[in-house]
């Protein structure tokens, strides 16, 4: 009985050393970007939402209540921490390859997800109209780090400076 526990105890451990985090690899990278140019809808669907200051406002609203945790605050993974560690990646909004799909694909994409990559979709959680606005806003997205991480990922003294830095009131 111990040379089994202790064989099988070997074995965990092995098991165990052997797992760890990592990116994906070049070809699996290439395969997720080859499947998801063939699965995509919605490339003739127009927008309705008008381009103007205010409908990207409210998509940034919309943005940030549903989006933010994984593609930060400005949709460009600034202070998502695990981003890079999925597989495939989290998008960067702001990329080529993401600007490059049209509207109705982008919509298409915040509807139905993307399978096997962790987008969800959002059909049924949000509105048509809402998901419309969150397009817009993905067209005029803020600069790279210009609006700093979630504040799910801050610690405590990262709070309270982002507080003093946005003149918030403490609690």
């Amino acid at each position: 009985m111990k040379v089994l526990l202790g064989v099988l105890g070997l074995f965990g451990i092995l098991v165990l050393s052997s797992c760890k985090v990592s990116g994906p690899g070049k070809w699996e990278t290439l395969a997720a970007k080859k499947a998801k140019k063939v699965t995509i809808g919605g490339k003739d669907w127009k927008n309705p939402v008008p381009d103007t200051p205010e409908a990207v406002k409210i998509g940034e609203r919309h943005f940030q209540r549903h989006c933010q945790v994984c593609h930060g605050l400005d949709g460009h993974n600034t202070g998502v921490p695990f981003a890079d560690r999925m597989s495939p990646p989290v998008a960067d909004l702001g990329g080529q390859d993401i600007q490059a799909y049209t509207d109705g694909q982008l919509k298409w994409i915040i509807e139905n997800g993307i399978r096997f990559t962790g987008m969800p979709g959002w059909d049924g959680v949000l509105k048509d109209d809402e998901m419309w606005y969150m397009v817009r806003f993905m067209r005029h997205l803020p600069t790279k780090g210009s609006l700093g991480p979630p504040a799910v990922f801050l610690d405590d003294n990262e709070h309270k400076e982002m507080e003093k830095a946005l003149k918030i009131p403490a609690k």
